[in-house]
């Protein structure tokens, strides 16, 4: 695919313009989300990152920050990483999915008990987090920066009624990213999966072309989908990562000075992301704000048990079909991973 006839000639001056006022080091970070650190966990990641990294190398390194998918889409922004036209990206796991397909092992629903044994899983220290990088950087060749979930457990929105049972799901016209795992799990419970690219959803439920889409509770509060949404259903039933990556040309290429600092601050950054999420959720910007203008339902725990009956089996049949011997390893090595944090508790 040729970027710039993708991209523009827009995204070809605003990259000339940011390399003719370049400190002796220039990192350009894109991400999907608003630049706003109270935002978005990636808006939060990518301004410490910032602060961190051009305070400490006495203004040696600048990083420049491209949010909002101002470079592109998820995909084409991680393509640019690969072949050096950016430095790094923040990525949702549809963006990633496109060049490394195994992330959909993370997609088995309700496999995660809690946000306390998600946070120690979806990370670069703990045992699956390690194995999973290694794979990924082995075949794409990108540098991992972080691994961090993408904004706390899924719940569904939609427009037509509460989901308070499977049944409800039926014909339900629902937007899921590029994921086939995603798209598994919607039809698996009598929806009608819809895929589409970020850019084009909120459009997408406004005009509806989507009845409804699936995202963690501080996505739907910055996305304002409470203007095109009626109904909030707290199902919990999946938690996808966000992949911070970086060329990894240009990453060996750092001084060693430069490199610690770039580990130690993106370190500190997706740590700080982390966090964030948590407060949006609980805090005014997140389910609060969002109750007061949807009619919010909690899927209870017997009912979370029959979403699980329904789509537990197709999401590993798919990933076993697509993903094959390797696939099904690689879920286990997850699945054993969440056994293992569990007992931190």
């Amino acid at each position: 695919m040729n970027i710039f006839n993708t991209m523009g000639v827009t995204l070809a001056a605003v990259l000339v313009a940011g390399q003719a006022l370049a400190a002796d080091v220039t990192i350009r970070l894109a991400h999907l989300n608003p630049e706003d650190p109270f935002q978005s966990h990636s808006g939060t990641m990518a301004a410490v990152f910032k602060s961190l990294v051009e305070s400490n190398s006495n203004g040696a390194i600048e990083v420049q920050l491209f949010p909002n998918g101002q470079l592109g889409k998820d995909d084409e922004v991680i393509e640019q990483v690969r072949t050096g036209l950016v430095e790094s990206t923040i990525s949702s796991a549809g963006g990633i999915a496109t060049h490394y397909n195994l992330v959909g092992v993370f997609d088995i629903p309700f496999a995660f008990p809690n946000i306390g044994v998600a946070s120690r899983v979806i990370s670069k220290d703990s045992s699956f987090g390690q194995k999973f990088i290694a794979d990924l950087e082995g075949k794409t060749g990108l540098k991992v920066l972080g691994l961090i979930d993408s904004g706390g457990f899924f719940a569904f929105t939609n427009s037509k009624k509460p989901i308070e049972s499977v049944a409800d799901m039926e014909g339900l016209r629902i937007r899921t990213m590029t994921l086939p795992t995603h798209e598994a799990i919607v039809s698996s419970l009598g929806g009608q999966p819809t895929p589409l690219p970020w850019a084009e959803v909120y459009t997408a439920l406004q005009t509806g072309v989507a009845d409804g889409q699936m995202n963690p509770v501080p996505i739907i509060a910055f996305a304002k989908f409470d203007e095109v949404q009626k109904y909030l259903s707290i199902t919990n039933h999946v938690i996808t990562p966000y992949i911070w990556s970086m060329n990894a040309d240009f990453y060996n290429g750092l001084s060693d000075e430069h490199r610690t600092l770039v580990n130690w601050a993106a370190e500190v950054a997706t740590e700080s992301g982390r966090a964030m999420s948590r407060v949006i959720e609980a805090s005014d910007r997140g389910l609060p704000a969002l109750a007061q203008k949807m009619e919010v339902n909690v899927l209870g725990p017997e009912e979370q048990a029959r979403f699980a009956e329904a789509a537990q089996p197709a999401v590993r049949a798919l990933i076993e079909k697509q993903y094959g011997a390797e696939g099904i390893a690689m879920l286990e090595a997850l699945l054993a991973s969440i056994e293992e944090e569990k007992g931190a508790f």
